[in-house]
């Protein structure tokens, strides 16, 4: 038997809808794999919106969607409530917290990349929550002449290494409370 499972997202920008896009829909590969159903991970839907809109989005996923996404600047702040279910379809809602720096993670998918400057990234991949502005790491981390960086996101998201990236604490936070959703649903 055969389960479908939709996720879906708000994203800030083309940098969450890119990357963490991807990242979602492999990482729901990887926790349901054990599953005693064959689950089906569709392509996440993504809105890309601000806060001001993000009801309206979360209600537009809900209609659709298994699991919802989202940026949660309470969780940035350690202040983490875990999985909340929105709308009267009770989809689980959860926040992602801070993701920028996630993209500078994991070492080896930018060794991958000819011309990055490999220099300002983090020895340890949980350094990469103290980084006070990752976007300007990130800039002078992708190379130098080419592409531009959004050009990096998709790529980032298919190739980072998801044990790598589980060494944030953030991302590992974001992974126990997705695992739980999807007990909570029935996938695991």
């Amino acid at each position: 038997m055969s389960r479908p499972l939709v996720p879906g997202l708000i994203a800030r920008g083309e940098a969450d809808e890119r990357f963490l896009g991807t990242v979602i829909s492999r990482q729901l590969r990887e926790l349901t794999w054990m599953s005693p159903y064959t689950v089906d991970i569709e392509a996440a839907e993504v809105i890309v919106c601000d806060r001001e809109h993000m009801v309206t989005a979360l209600e537009e996923l809900a209609a659709d969607c298994h699991l919802l996404f989202t940026y949660d600047k309470e969780r940035e702040r350690g202040k983490a409530d875990g999985v909340r279910y929105h709308s009267h379809y009770l989809v689980p809602v959860i926040g992602l917290g801070d993701t920028e720096a996630w993209l500078l993670a994991d070492p080896g998918v930018w060794a991958g990349i000819e011309g990055s400057d490999l220099g300002l990234l983090p020895a340890r991949p949980r350094d990469v929550e103290k980084i006070t502005d990752p976007a300007a790491f990130l800039a002078a981390t992708v190379p130098r002449r080419g592409k531009p960086i959004g050009d990096y996101y998709e790529y980032l998201g298919r190739n980072i290494d998801l044990a790598v990236l589980a060494q944030v604490p953030g991302y590992a936070d974001w992974v126990a409370e997705t695992r739980n959703a999807l007990k909570g649903l029935g996938y695991l």
